[in-house]
């Protein structure tokens, strides 16, 4: 794994690229610096990008999002989310665990992700005993987003009733603005080992990469994914055998700081191996 100072360094060998979002371009309130500057460069270069999140909503409300963070859609080939392939599968019960849900759903999550119901044939219920699944996309702003403890009581109760869950958000972790809260991963993941069912939709699990593939139309050994998380984004890109591109200024900025040796032993260690590190999206 080299460790280089702009992707301009890399540019040359890749002809696609998936990009992620939260803590590669943005930090959920603006930006990074560089960011757009380095899409920009990238398509003034011919390259194919698409944008693939972990955001558990529709994939043109976050398009919508991008373009209020000055990403424009000419900087972007299309945009993929854990939430529009949540949203796919509901919609069409093929998937013979999704087949199985029911139609009451009672959402975890704050207001801001219920469009991912919109033209579904699901009814939101607010208790447990109501519910026939769990529909998680993470700590709302009411209950708090710091901890899982605001959330037991009610994941104590669907594990009673045995509801399943639907996880559209993989993320353990982010950082908002320099603070760090818990994401749906984070809920899902104490449902899994108190033995709730649990389906996780997104990085890193293939399926939400075949509509990526499909707008990049690149052969994969010619495709770089970026992004700041391990767990998700570079697990994910050895999962479809693609090369990584490991953004170190991400949720991974307090443990590894600039330090590429401990980046290095931090990635053996969970059997991975990104061919480059970097603080930034940067050119």
């Amino acid at each position: 794994m080299q460790q280089i100072t702009g992707l301009a360094a890399l540019a040359d060998q890749y002809d696609g690229y998936i990009i992620d979002l939260w803590g590669t371009v943005h930090d959920g309130v603006q930006p990074y610096p560089g960011a757009v500057e380095c899409l920009q460069a990238l398509r003034a270069s011919g390259k194919k990008i698409v944008m693939l999140s972990n955001a558990p909503r529709p994939a043109d409300v976050v398009c919508a999002q991008l373009e209020v963070f000055g990403i424009s859609r000419e900087l972007h080939d299309g945009v993929m989310t854990s939430g529009e392939e949540t949203r796919r599968l509901l919609k069409a019960r093929t998937d013979p665990w999704f087949a199985n849900l029911g139609s009451k759903v009672l959402h975890i999550g704050g207001t801001h992700d219920l469009g991912l119901y919109d033209g579904l044939d699901v009814q939101r219920v607010a208790q447990p005993a109501d519910a026939d699944f769990i529909m998680n996309t993470g700590p709302d702003a009411e209950r708090g987003v710091g901890s899982l403890d605001p959330y037991l009581p009610e994941l104590r109760a669907c594990l009673e009733r045995g509801l399943p869950m639907v996880c559209a958000n993989p993320d353990m972790v982010v950082v908002k603005g320099g603070k760090r809260q818990i994401c749906a991963g984070a809920l899902a993941a104490f449902y899994a080992e108190q033995g709730g069912k649990v389906s996780w939709i997104g990085k890193p699990y293939p399926r939400v990469y075949e509509p990526v593939f499909e707008m990049l139309n690149v052969p994969r050994q010619r495709i770089l994914a970026i992004g700041d998380a391990l767990a998700t984004d570079m697990r994910g890109a050895t999962a479809v055998d693609v090369a990584g591109l490991w953004i170190l200024g991400g949720i991974h900025q307090e443990m590894i700081g600039d330090d590429i040796q401990l980046a290095k032993e931090e990635a053996k260690a969970v059997g991975l191996a990104p061919v480059a590190a970097i603080k930034r999206l940067v050119w």
